[in-house]
């Protein structure tokens, strides 16, 4: 490595070290004198009038002031808007994220406007009636593609969306995936909200789409290092050679600005370091390409700060007892002012010293937070931060310092040094330590808050009294933020576990629709050889993905309270008429396909008329085993009979309209129109048949064909991507097919970019219309997120 790189670099580190250490001078003295507890006393003695409950002489006035649960955020909401609070919850909430993750000062009439707006903004959305009659989630796919819409960066989020799926499928066992996840898109929007802020509103509509799209992949490069770097050498996942290997690697790339060569690896986390060294050099090279060298600079130095003070952090040991307080302090105030000013310097924010200087000095007040929130489980881990340290050697170091004590101390000197005893920032900061108190009681149990608060506060009898007076009795102090974290957190963990659920269904069900799929001849016909019957049972027991049968399985039994015994029937009806569309398809007057469901086609393995044969003969044995539904009324089986012959006929009319337009060039209604027919029928088909035999009514059938019609176009989008882009070992058929039989595609007639861009519309569509259905399963959401991102 180049020498004077080195020592450039580690003389900007020492520059860090030194403003850094200067603050912790300053903050120590104030620990140790107690001189900022008679300041924050005063403040809190102002706060309370604003914060106590009030006495009513109306006790149902008492019951509608009483908050519901957080845990159901629309009711929260609505609650919040009823009693007229919105607005200042709101208002605190955008106050704060402007200080925190901005870096404004809140005192002057253009910040004030700005939050004004925000507030407005946010609140017309949040209690808008249609999204809150169907109580969205906080975090949805379809909200967010409706979001990249509106600004016209649908490519970049469809991108980022397929990065975010392959880092957390590569997110080894011992990290919490969840976690990963959730810091990523919190980094991803934090980089867009800077970049908006930097805008304004006036920026004309494509210098915003540019600078929005940059953000977003910015975002995504320099959030990767999260899960990639902090928390995978935290994990204890690498092997110690493994992690000097790795952290040498990041290192140098910081120095140089140049990422180097993975060379040999030889530890067991090869495959996985192989995925992440890619994936960092591809972001690294991002972010670098994408800075002037003024910023190019900035990026690398805040950046080798943060690396080297993490770690220092992370090299410590909570066994060794005699680290000083500058030791123990001096790397949080570093690594957390780092890793803020890293971020303006990747959106090359304009130089701004007040903002530089407010986002230095914050940093540790939220570090210190989170510290305080996570100190049990860091202490498991081993971890060594100011808490851990002080938990475990409080009573044998008396000059330790109090991490609860500089806490505070942090807060007067924010109020009062860096924000000139704004009174809105008073409020604004007073109101997010009693919120986090509040929370962590909670979270906690109120005995082990006891036990914490009884070691972190013995020395500030008072304060602290004052304080816990507080944590008991100040009301309106929640943060909007927090809200939408925590049920951020529920919502990916219930994703996480419905997936769960919905692969778990779908192979359970599969496995027992492979079980009874098989035709048996029957005695009569025992004696004699019968080719189809044999060609019949070879197509069926391909690896088919079962996912008609399964939608009915899922419809009928879970949905609807049908005998699944009673359906089986219904289940090997709609396999056979699928597998016979398939064999049909497959034929040489047709498309002419070798192999499909990883081996070869029927009429490869037997002859063409044979094949001919066994699509029709499969056909027939649909329509018989429709027949006996017993269990049903017998006027709904006829029905699903007629429907089902109708279907038939329609997807017979689809591969018609595909076959003659070989060679043609289409529109995409066209196109539409022939997927519809070819393969959204055939969805819609395995949502409405179990619909008849429980009698639905006809509005919610024409909601499940509306879903269907947008699943099977958005099954056939990414069917056409997959030809082009796809795996032959995954997809089980040769790639590539659609172009060497001349037929015209939505990545034809549209582009890969387009047709992905069609494909998510058509996903959206589908999900929103499940709003319109009783029943809130959400398998058929799960379905949409398989289809859309299956790789065969």
């Amino acid at each position: 490595m180049n020498e004077m790189l080195l020592n450039n670099a580690d003389a900007g580190y020492l520059l860090a070290e030194k403003k850094a250490a200067d603050y912790f001078n300053i903050l120590n003295e104030r620990v140790s004198q107690y001189t900022y507890i008679p300041v924050l006393t005063d403040d809190f003695n102002s706060w309370k009038q604003q914060h106590m409950p009030r006495f009513s002489f109306f006790p149902f006035l008492a019951n509608l002031k009483k908050s519901p649960d957080t845990k159901d955020y629309h009711q929260y909401i609505r609650w919040m808007d009823k009693t007229g609070k919105l607005d200042d919850y709101l208002d605190r909430s955008i106050s704060y994220i402007f200080m925190r993750d901005l870096g404004k000062a809140l005192d002057t009439p253009e910040m004030k406007s700005r939050v004004q707006r925000s507030v407005d903004r946010l609140k017309n959305h949040l209690t808008k009636k249609d999204r809150v009659d169907r109580e969205e989630q906080t975090f949805s796919m379809a909200g967010l593609y409706r979001f990249a819409e509106k600004e016209g960066v649908e490519p970049t989020l469809i991108w980022v969306m397929e990065k975010l799926k392959k880092v957390s499928s590569n997110i080894p066992d011992g990290m919490n995936a969840t976690e990963a996840q959730r810091k990523l898109i919190k980094i991803i929007a934090g980089v867009v909200m800077q970049v908006m802020e930097e805008m304004g509103d006036e920026t004309p509509a494509r210098e915003r789409k540019e600078r929005l799209e940059k953000a977003i992949r910015l975002g995504y490069c320099y959030g990767l290092t999260y899960p990639f770097i902090d928390d995978l050498l935290d994990a204890n996942i690498l092997s110690p050679d493994e992690e000097k290997q790795y952290s040498d690697l990041i290192r140098t790339s910081l120095i140089t600005g140049e990422v180097p060569d993975l060379g040999v690896w030889t530890g067991n986390n090869k495959e996985l370091i192989v995925y992440i060294h890619a994936e960092l050099r591809e972001a690294f090279l991002y972010i670098k390409d994408h800075q002037n060298p003024d910023t190019r600079d900035d990026f690398l130095g805040q950046s080798y700060v943060f690396f080297k003070s993490q770690e220092v952090d992370r090299a410590k040991d909570l066994s060794n007892g005699n680290y000083t307080n500058e030791e123990l302090f001096i790397p949080v105030i570093m690594k957390a002012a780092s890793s803020r000013l890293i971020v303006r310097a990747i959106i090359r924010a304009s130089e701004d010293e007040g903002i530089d200087s407010r986002t230095f000095y914050y940093g540790i007040y939220n570090q210190l937070a989170d510290d305080f929130a996570d100190m049990f489980e860091d202490t498991k881990q081993g971890g060594v931060t100011p808490y851990t340290y002080y938990l475990k050697y409080h009573d044998t170091r008396p000059n330790l310092i109090n991490p609860f004590e500089m806490y505070w101390a942090v807060i007067a000197y924010l109020i009062h040094d860096l924000y000139d005893s704004d009174p809105k920032t008073c409020e604004v900061i007073l109101d997010r330590a009693i919120n986090g108190l509040k929370r962590y009681k909670v979270r906690m149990g109120t005995e082990k808050y006891k036990e914490v608060m009884a070691i972190f506060t013995s020395g500030i009898p008072e304060f602290n009294n004052l304080i816990q007076y507080m944590v008991r009795k100040a009301v309106d102090v929640e943060f909007f933020d927090k809200l939408v974290r925590d049920h951020m957190i529920a919502d990916l963990k219930k994703e996480r576990k419905e997936q769960e659920n919905f692969i778990d269904t779908v192979k359970s069900v599969r496995d027992e629709i492979n079980e009874n799929l098989s035709i048996s001849q029957n005695e009569q016909e025992s004696f004699i050889k019968v080719p189809i019957m044999d060609a019949a049972n070879y197509s069926l027991e391909g690896d088919g993905k079962r996912l008609r049968p399964i939608m009915a399985w899922v419809m009928g039994v879970n949905e609807y309270g049908l005998d699944q015994t009673a359906i089986v029937p219904l289940l090997k009806s709609l396999e056979y008429m699928h597998t016979a569309s398939l064999v049909f398809d497959d034929l040489p007057s047709q498309d002419d396909a070798p192999i499909r469901r990883g081996r070869e086609t029927v009429h490869e393995v037997y002859n063409h008329a044979i094949g001919e044969l066994t699509g029709l003969f499969l056909t027939q044995k649909a329509v018989e085993e429709q027949s006996l539904l017993e269990s049903f009324d017998s006027r709904a089986v006829l029905r699903l009979v007629r429907y089902s012959a109708k279907m038939t006929a329609e997807m017979c009319k689809g591969q018609a309209m595909d076959l003659d337009s070989k060679g043609k060039q289409l529109t995409l209604e066209e196109l539409n129109t022939i997927c519809f027919y070819k393969t959204g029928k055939a969805f819609e088909a395995s949502l409405i048949m179990p619909a008849i035999l429980a009698d639905k009514d006809e509005s919610e059938m024409e909601v499940l064909k509306k879903f269907a019609y947008h699943a099977g176009i958005a099954f056939q989008i990414k069917d056409d991507l997959l030809d082009v882009e796809g795996d032959l070992d995954l997809l089980g058929k040769p790639v590539l097919k659609d172009a060497e039989n001349n037929r015209s595609t939505f990545v034809s007639v549209l582009g890969v970019k387009h047709a992905k861009k069609a494909m998510w519309d058509h996903y959206s569509l589908a999900i929103e219309s499940l709003q319109s259905l009783p029943q809130k399963d959400s398998f058929l959401k799960h379905l949409m997120n398989y289809i859309v991102n299956r790789d065969s």
